[in-house]
């Protein structure tokens, strides 16, 4: 038992327990059961890849990258691109992904060579740096010179929407691909696979001769140095790679979501994947895939069943109430925490 306990940790084996508890509790109500793993399944595969983006930045020694902003800011403009061109359906989403690409490389390479200059506080200089640009864009959402009527707002507005509608052009490309029923729930199988397919990605560069490099470099610095390692070199890789998976998990979460949110709300999304990730079994030096896959479908899995089960026994609209604690609940117990648990 003991084993079991530390294999799994204490924390997580509680928040299965509580998951399971939501849904005996779902039957009780009767909540529609088909429903919530349908949605458990795109909030999984439409997060999955920017709790990603915290594999290698872990891996390389730059620790939880705070600064998914960056990332994120790169994938909206590689979105607002393509529609502005007015691309739809697969194609929107290549293009997008293709013009994300350069601007996530260009800007992860600049930030590396940032935190080579500040190391020990890459946290909370990442954190500064995400809310400043984040507030930098604020000013360029508004001077960029798009002009597409998707984009700008109506009646000789100036400047970009706040939340603009992908329905014309990505709005569930990847869920609707291949996507099939089964007792009622939905399988969004083209969002899975895209999900699969990058973190293959993933694992085979960590498996390559730069990838085991780069984890040298960051899980220690001096044997790294004694055997050849560039250290700052491979930090910068590692921050380039977290960078252009937030860019590209940005696009999918946008997709799946349906529209792309500007101006702050890029803010909110780094501590979340932090979360996930460090309820998956992850620490501050050490983070695998497998994590990812664990703590996405915790944290997901948790607000997507808790929230209905809560507005039921409140008679009330309690959904951003519930939210709000459940998510920041997790949150407080993710950051509080100074290691990971074995997987």
């Amino acid at each position: 038992m003991k084993n079991i306990m530390a294999k799994i940790g204490l924390a997580r084996l509680i928040i299965v327990l509580f998951l399971l508890f939501l849904l005996v509790m779902a039957v009780i109500l009767e909540v529609p059961l088909p429903a919530l793993f349908s949605n458990i399944l795109v909030r999984f595969g439409m997060n999955a890849i920017l709790v990603l983006a915290m594999v290698p930045a872990v891996q390389s020694g730059i620790g939880l990258n705070f600064n998914l902003p960056l990332g994120i800011i790169c994938g909206l403009l590689g979105a607002l691109v393509s529609i502005e061109f007015n691309f739809t359906g697969f194609t929107g989403l290549l293009v997008a992904m293709l013009v994300s690409l350069p601007l996530a490389i260009v800007s992860g390479y600049g930030y590396g060579h940032m935190l080579n200059r500040i190391k020990g506080q890459e946290m909370t200089v990442g954190t500064y740096v995400g809310f400043s640009i984040v507030s930098l864009m604020s000013i360029f959402w508004q001077i960029l010179p798009f002009t597409s009527t998707a984009l700008i707002w109506a009646y000789g507005g100036s400047g970009l929407r706040v939340t603009i509608s992908l329905d014309a052009y990505l709005s569930h490309v990847l869920n609707d691909f291949l996507a099939f029923e089964i007792a009622g729930t939905v399988i969004p199988t083209g969002l899975l696979l895209f999900f699969a397919f990058t973190a293959t990605l993933v694992w085979l560069f960590g498996k390559s001769k730069r990838g085991l490099a780069m984890q040298v470099a960051g899980s220690n610095e001096k044997f790294a140095l004694a055997n050849g390692i560039n250290v700052d070199k491979e930090r910068i890789m590692g921050t380039i790679l977290s960078t252009v998976l937030a860019a590209v998990g940005i696009i999918v979460y946008s997709q799946a979501f349906g529209f792309l949110q500007l101006y702050t709300a890029p803010l909110y999304a780094a501590i979340p994947a932090v979360a996930a990730i460090l309820i998956g079994g992850a620490s501050l030096q050490r983070a695998k895939i497998i994590h990812v896959v664990i703590g996405t479908m915790l944290f997901q899995s948790l607000l997507v069943v808790a929230l209905p089960i809560i507005n039921i026994m409140a008679e009330g609209n309690l959904a951003e109430v519930v939210r709000a604690i459940v998510s920041n609940g997790i949150i407080l117990y993710a950051l509080t925490r100074t290691g990971g648990e074995a997987v």
